[in-house]
């Protein structure tokens, strides 16, 4: 079992951490946010005041920030993570940044002969308790090998997307296909419903035909044909509208920064940004079907 440092003990952070404590590993734990670290420790995790008392000793390092601002200072200066790990300590940061970000702090953490990969995640507070999460892993074939009997424990499916920054591109580009997507299937029982076509005939014809995806399949957002789905209990989120803005935003970042054309993704970015601005922000991204149709969102 490894002695692990856990930076980062919020919605997310907080149950992956927790199930690394289940799987028998030490886990020291900070976040600047004190009932974070109160129900860590309710929960068997040890707890301490600062990033480099959760790096002292550790082999290793997980992080689970809001942006890459927080991670390029978490990582960096003097009080920073690679400073002050011990030598051969693995850094593994389970983030959702911008790919320059994600490559830069690599590259320090290079520097410093300090192996790392980038691991962001898909699956939401759920997967995160349930420890299905799936991690996509950029960074080198060593670090993902040591990286991978941690990510085990707390997630399903352990994908290997390439070098430093490679997990970041792969999240982004995956939930630009989710934003979307969820608007177009929004947008369908949304005219279905204009239409006089009843949600749950919809649902079983295009479940089984040509429009069958993943947003209408698992995560439907009208009550009714998937029991799971938030839809169902009033659009409590397991991914809020503000962190689909967040990846939306990060895939129109790097599109305009490698000059690809992403005409839908700017629409679905504008959109979301749209219902955000209602107050919705915290609601779950599929509540977007009650932005369409024009009802009060949050």
């Amino acid at each position: 079992m490894a002695n692990i440092g856990f930076i980062g003990l919020g919605n997310m952070g907080s149950p992956m951490a927790i199930n690394l404590v289940k799987a028998g590993h030490s886990v020291t734990g900070f976040d600047i946010v004190t009932e974070n670290l109160d129900e860590f420790a309710a929960s068997g995790g040890n707890v301490v005041g600062s990033i480099t008392d959760a790096v002292a000793g550790a082999e290793i390092v997980i992080t689970m920030l809001p942006a890459g601002k927080h991670v390029s200072a978490v990582y960096g200066g003097d009080d920073g993570v690679i400073a002050n790990a011990v030598a051969g300590a693995l850094l593994i940061d389970c983030s959702t940044i911008d790919v320059t970000t994600a490559r830069e702090v690599a590259s320090a953490a290079g520097a410093a002969s300090l192996e790392m990969v980038d691991a962001p995640v898909s699956g939401g507070v759920v997967g995160a308790q349930a420890a299905t999460l799936t991690f996509m892993v950029g960074g080198g074939d060593e670090a993902f090998a040591r990286a991978k009997p941690l990510l085990d424990n707390m997630g399903q499916n352990i994908i290997h997307a390439g070098g430093p920054g490679n997990g970041q591109a792969a999240k982004i580009c995956n939930n630009m296909i989710l934003g979307i997507s969820m608007i177009g299937v929004s947008e369908a029982f949304v005219l279905a419903e204009k239409l006089g076509l009843d949600h749950q005939k919809l649902f079983d014809i295009s479940s089984t035909a040509s429009g069958q995806c993943w947003s209408l399949t698992t995560y439907c957002p009208v009550p009714g044909p998937v029991p799971t789905s938030p839809a169902n209990r009033g659009y409590e989120a397991g991914f809020t509208a503000d962190m689909m803005l967040k990846d939306l935003r990060l895939a129109q970042e790097a599109a305009n920064g490698t000059g690809t054309t992403t005409p839908l993704a700017a629409e679905a970015a504008a959109i979301y940004g749209l219902f955000a601005a209602t107050g919705a922000g915290s609601v779950d991204f599929s509540g977007i079907i009650r932005f369409l149709r024009g009802d009060n969102a949050s």
